[in-house]
């Protein structure tokens, strides 16, 4: 028989486990990195403002696990209908709803709070639409309209700008660079998922493009497509001189690697090569964001 403290800790780890799972750790993480990465580059070789470097990375935070618990939230039944979101917290039962809509409302007004108060209103501002874009433009168009890929590629591609815009005040030509790497390099990464995936989301209402593309030829000409651009974009910080010519030929080589998955992806279309995509896109990204950190000027 388990002792009350045994008990108690099982509890808590639960509810940590719960929490975890409702602001997405791992993609909240990924927000921070990139945000840190923007912040890094947009410094330019000047002293680091520990300060407002740390109230930026505070502020990203917590504005992205308030605007994940509020996509949760709104979500909640249709998470129920699919194997893979089933077991959250919220359609499995194991939080209220209301306690995750006003954790998601006062974490995301926290974070926007913290970086208009202690970094910037440009950056406070582009955080506070990164929440509304998330939440009450991309969540509820996922179930109107196949578009809803492009417009939630947004707020996953602001991030780094808002670290640009808190180290520099303003959103100049390198910010919109990382922007449009971010934004290239989510569309492969989400139409890989959306295909493993189709039949899951098709079944929960979501409006994808797999969804009437059963053979999969447009979802793998659209990742290769939007593969040859995220090529392209990342060789920009070797051209506009943020980043060294050693960074353009690695960028150089990553992209073609990358490339060649897509490629694979668009002759196969079948699981194990979207499983191939989604899983070289998640090895891609942290190299990349490693050398342009490695290589800035």
């Amino acid at each position: 028989m388990k002792s009350a403290a045994a008990e108690s800790t099982a509890r808590s780890e639960s509810l940590f486990s719960d929490v975890c799972v409702l602001v997405k750790a791992r993609l909240s993480f990924l927000v921070l990195t990139t945000t840190f990465v923007g912040f890094l580059l947009g410094t330019r070789g000047a002293a680091i403002d520990w300060f407002v470097m740390a109230a930026t990375l505070a502020g990203t935070a917590l504005s992205a696990c308030g605007a994940s618990a509020l996509n949760q939230w709104w979500e909640r039944d249709y998470d129920g209908r699919m194997k893979r979101t089933q077991n959250r917290p919220l359609p499995a039962g194991r939080m209220h709803p209301s306690d995750a809509v006003l954790f998601g409302i006062f974490f995301s007004v926290m974070g926007v709070a913290i970086l208009g108060l202690f970094v910037n209103y440009l950056t406070a501002v582009l955080a506070g639409l990164t929440v509304l874009i998330y939440v009450l433009v991309y969540t509820p168009m996922k179930r109107s309209s196949e578009l809803n890929t492009l417009v939630g590629a947004v707020p996953g591609a602001l991030p780094p700008l808002l670290g640009w815009t808190a180290a520099t005040g303003e959103a100049s030509l390198g910010g919109w660079v990382l922007f449009a790497i971010l934004w290239f390099w989510q569309m492969p990464h989400f139409l890989a998922i959306a295909w493993m995936y189709r039949e899951e989301y098709e079944g929960a209402g979501f409006r994808i493009l797999t969804g009437r593309d059963p053979d999969g030829i447009a979802t793998a000409r659209q990742g290769l497509l939007y593969s040859m651009c995220l090529l392209v974009a990342t060789l920009i910080p070797g051209v506009i001189g943020l980043n060294s010519v050693i960074y353009f030929a690695g960028a150089f080589v990553f992209g073609i690697a990358f490339l060649a998955l897509a490629g694979n992806f668009a002759v196969q279309r079948d699981r194990q090569s979207a499983r191939w995509l989604f899983f070289g896109s998640i090895i891609y990204l942290p190299l990349l964001l490693g050398l342009l950190v490695a290589t800035r000027l």
